[in-house]
């Protein structure tokens, strides 16, 4: 990656024109040729930019544009790279015009491993099956991804009485988590082994669940449990909160 901080003035041109003033600005040449314009705000989002593919070119100034303070000009046409999308070409282009260069490096930042969420559905299958009185007293895991003809169900356990309880697990508890475990429960209700201490029960599991989610789950006799990730890894004890 190329880190060049400039003071430039940026035109898009194309289907469309845009046009950012002289300014300093930070420029982004990624390895994958996109150019990025940022400023010192607006968060992640760059004031411009082209994806690729495209190709960066410098060009020498005009005489207008040099009689302007311009140093150099950027030309990033975009779809002229290599491969399938290089055929459809667009006039679009990104014209930088830099006055003065205060910064310019480049860096290898190597292959991304991509991102890695914590608290995903995983997790909390993980840390819910451990703890697993954390549905009620005397539960306990019979196994996770118990498998059925349709998908397997998260996590099934017994109660305290020994009868089977079916656990589906979301970050966020929506409508079709509810019908999703609906159609675990009807299935699993058919398999004798299972229903020797009772129908197989319900329970919906999530760190967040939706009002609309949580009346449908109550209409069809599911409980609804609302998981504290950070209780279930011990980051935190809510025994310990002032509030």
């Amino acid at each position: 990656m190329r880190l060049v901080i400039a003071t430039c003035s940026v035109d898009y041109l194309g289907r469309l024109t845009a046009h950012l003033p002289l300014a300093t600005r930070l420029l982004l040449v990624k390895a994958d040729g996109s150019v990025l314009v940022h400023s010192d705000g607006g968060s992640y989002k760059p004031l411009n930019w082209m994806s690729p593919p495209c190709r960066l070119s410098v060009a020498e100034p005009s005489e207008v544009e040099a009689a302007e303070g311009t140093t150099a000009v950027w030309v990033v046409l975009a779809g002229t790279g290599r491969g399938p999308k290089a055929a459809a070409a667009t006039p679009d282009q990104l014209r930088i015009r830099i006055h003065e260069v205060l910064h310019d490096s480049s860096h290898d930042l190597g292959v991304d491993p991509g991102l890695v969420k914590d608290g995903v559905e995983a997790h909390l299958q993980a840390l819910l099956a451990e703890h697993i009185t954390t549905i009620g007293p005397g539960y306990r895991l019979v196994r996770r991804e118990y498998m059925t003809a349709i998908g397997p169900v998260d996590i099934l356990c017994r109660d305290a009485d020994g009868g089977h309880v079916a656990v589906e697990i979301k970050r966020r508890g929506e409508i079709d988590g509810v019908e999703q475990l609906t159609r675990y429960l009807e299935l699993l209700n058919r398999d004798p082994h299972l229903t020797t201490g009772g129908p197989v029960r319900g329970v919906f599991a999530a760190q967040e669940i939706k009002p609309q989610a949580r009346t449908l789950a109550t209409d069809r006799g599911i409980t609804c449990l609302t998981l504290d990730y950070d209780a279930l890894r011990g980051a935190d004890d809510p025994l310990q909160r002032l509030f």
